[in-house]
């Protein structure tokens, strides 16, 4: 059967305790966390709103994330596995780019939640209605399973020349591509059409909503509600800029970057799938006072 060799990280050894371990702990503090985010918003009544629910949206999709990554990433450090079958390979690319678009298409949301909540504030319980969010998480989890399920199929379909080294310890569709033998030019086309109608797109909006609201915000005369109004974004900013600069990093040196040190490579594909998931739930706990006064509650209880 056909089957890739995944790779460690360049210039460490394949099995290596130093790595491995805090591996281990980030893979537990991520699923532990957004799980706990998770209970905490289902719980707590007073967080039944739409902010909040886009924000269980987010875990949700970072906890995806990280499990589709996780099997693989110990696999290789725990027990030096780095053969994978080529039909697990593409479920796991498959997975991966799902869960991305998906993350994308929440950040969105989040950004509309954020335009609303700022520029129209009367009207924002009115707009965000319960029946508008399940439609919009409806729409946005049908989008990223029906986008990238053209990909999957396209490289199944191809023939793969005998060198089938990838340069990551999971499958992404760019890595994949370039171990292609045939003409690829219709897998390449798709998916950076994908990437435009996803990321692409998303990332345009996100500007443009707050375009907007920077300038409701600088219309305010107060200089104290301005900063408060300011402060009520940094917790999505930061979501937004951690999860796009590595993407947008990492889809460059894919497409341009080839005579970088294959080093860059691992460390930008690491970052982009391993970085937002922790770096979110640690910005919104810190950044939200009902969900940091809920967790205290809850080891407060537990001792």
């Amino acid at each position: 059967p056909l089957t890739f060799i995944l790779t460690s990280i360049p210039g460490l050894p394949m099995s290596s305790c130093w790595m491995a371990l805090p591996l281990c702990c980030l893979y537990l503090l991520m699923l532990l966390g957004n799980c706990t985010l998770l209970w905490v918003i289902k719980t707590d009544h007073s967080l039944h709103t739409p902010m909040y629910y886009f924000l269980s949206m987010l875990a949700m999709a970072d906890l995806g994330l990280s499990l589709s990554t996780l099997p693989t990433m110990l696999a290789i450090f725990w027990f030096e596995s780095t053969s994978l079958r080529f039909e697990a390979c593409i479920v796991q690319m498959y997975f991966i780019h799902s869960f991305s678009a998906i993350e994308s298409g929440v950040l969105v949301a989040m950004a509309f939640d954020r335009f609303v909540a700022i520029c129209y504030p009367l009207r924002y319980a009115s707009v965000l209605t319960s029946s508008l969010i399940m439609t919009a998480g409806g729409m946005i989890f049908m989008r990223g399973i029906c986008v990238v399920l053209p990909v999957a199929i396209l490289i199944k379909k191809m023939p793969f020349c005998r060198s089938r080294v990838l340069s990551h310890s999971f499958c992404l569709h760019q890595d994949m591509l370039r171990l292609v033998c045939g003409d690829v030019r219709v897998n390449s086309l798709y998916g950076l059409t994908a990437v435009i109608l996803t990321e692409g797109l998303d990332s345009l909006t996100i500007l443009l909503s707050y375009m907007m609201i920077i300038r409701a915000v600088l219309n305010v005369v107060s200089q104290e509600a301005q900063a408060k109004a300011f402060s009520t974004c940094i917790s999505h900013l930061s979501a937004v800029l951690i999860f796009y600069i590595p993407l947008i990093g990492l889809s460059i040196i894919h497409r341009f970057g080839k005579h970088l040190p294959p080093l860059t490579h691992t460390l930008l594909a690491d970052a982009y799938l391993l970085v937002p998931p922790v770096v979110n739930l640690l910005v919104y706990s810190w950044k939200t006072k009902q969900i940091r006064r809920r967790i205290l509650i809850l080891l407060c209880r537990r001792r």
